[in-house]
């Protein structure tokens, strides 16, 4: 109880008042909502039985239970009074054990970045794109039969072709060089997951948040609920739905290339990604899973995947694969420990400074951090 006072310690009364009022029309509101889909349930539920959408995962099989392995990443942002302090990092978590991945995974298991950067307003944009040359570089090393990658398999691209337009806009410095500096095996590595072309490899993307609506719009279901939302209410434990494709955007893929010329050679890569929900538990939610066109048409491949998936999600309370909960617990602390970087960073400067020492803290002081995935 005190703790929900804290919260509203710093608001006038009359505020708290009317958001509580509003917040129960809210709950009014979605309610209904839920209860639409609860009275369709069987109908939805058979429009994708009869059009071969819906399925069991005991029609293909249980195979042995793959190794795995999540990769995740964040960024940080400080904005200080005479620089940007600029920090990423990507880790690559192994599932749970058994079984463990005998083959030779090459250390260290991460990826780290962290350096000053002069005042600007798109260091955020810049420092997630090298954040996703990491990710992308560590699940092609990880040695798995299973890599998670935490969000869609378009993001790399989107993130990427955003910091590289800013790169281009604005002087070099030392973040724009490294993330050149990593490019091309950004775009041989990105190539190999979206195609994933190797039998005994699979990459698979997994978003937590989504706004696609696949299945929605072939089957006319409710606007105002996601697919994920929607199938979250009406599979059951251990059925999927047969994977379709990905809803391509009105305009071609493309990537800014460091020459500042664009690169559409993922266009029709990207446009053959297949999506597909499981529900692997009656804990878990719906998942989104994004995989390559040569993993959608291969059930062995499928039956391998849900068997990861079944496996890492055994855990009630954690509402995603194994791998990927503890990848993400790992990155977000990064934003939390600016701050301490910051200050080891100050320390040292005031060990070589022989001048007034205030002028350095006056400088590094921080005014705010800025982080995400």
């Amino acid at each position: 109880m005190e703790k929900i006072e804290q919260l509203f310690a710093e608001l006038p009364e009359a505020l708290v008042e009317e958001m509580l009022s509003k917040s129960e029309e809210v709950g009014n509101s979605l309610y209904a909502s839920f209860k639409e889909i609860e009275k369709n349930k069987e109908d939805l539920r058979r429009q994708l039985f009869n059009n071969g959408f819906l399925k069991r995962a005991s029609e293909i099989g249980y195979p042995a239970i793959p190794t795995t392995c999540g990769i995740d990443g964040s960024y940080a942002v400080e904005r200080l009074l005479s620089i940007d302090f600029v920090a990423c990092a990507a880790v690559a978590v192994e599932g749970l054990t058994p079984p463990s991945e005998k083959r030779h995974w090459e250390k260290p298991h991460h990826r780290v970045f962290i350096g000053p950067e002069k005042h600007n307003p798109d260091s955020a944009s810049i420092i997630r794109g090298l954040m996703m040359e990491m990710e992308i570089e560590l699940a092609v090393k990880a040695p798995h039969d299973i890599v998670f990658l935490d969000g869609s398999l378009t993001t790399p691209l989107i993130y990427l072709n955003q910091a590289m337009n800013k790169i281009v806009e604005t002087e070099k410095a030392k973040l724009s060089d490294e993330i050149i500096s990593r490019f091309d095996n950004f775009l041989e590595h990105y190539r190999i997951i979206l195609e994933a072309k190797r039998s005994d490899k699979l990459w698979v993307g997994i978003p937590k948040y989504t706004t696609k609506r696949e299945l929605g719009e072939k089957f006319n279901w409710p606007s105002h609920y996601d697919d994920r939302a929607i199938l979250t209410t009406i599979l059951l434990p251990d059925e999927f739905t047969t994977p379709i494709p990905l809803t391509s955007p009105s305009q071609p893929w493309h990537l800014k290339l460091p020459s500042g010329d664009v690169n559409k050679e993922f266009d029709e890569i990207l446009k053959r990604i297949h999506v597909m929900y499981y529900k692997p538990h009656k804990w878990t939610p719906a998942l989104r899973i994004e995989i390559a066109p040569s993993i959608a048409a291969n059930n062995e491949r499928i039956a391998i995947l849900l068997q990861g998936i079944r496996y890492q999600c055994g855990t009630p309370g954690i509402l995603e694969p194994y791998p990927l909960y503890i990848a993400d617990r790992m990155v977000k602390h990064l934003g939390k420990a600016i701050p301490a970087f910051r200050q080891t960073a100050t320390k040292r400067m005031t060990e070589l400074h022989n001048g007034d020492i205030g002028e350095i803290f006056f400088n590094m002081h921080g005014y705010r951090t800025e982080s995400g995935r």
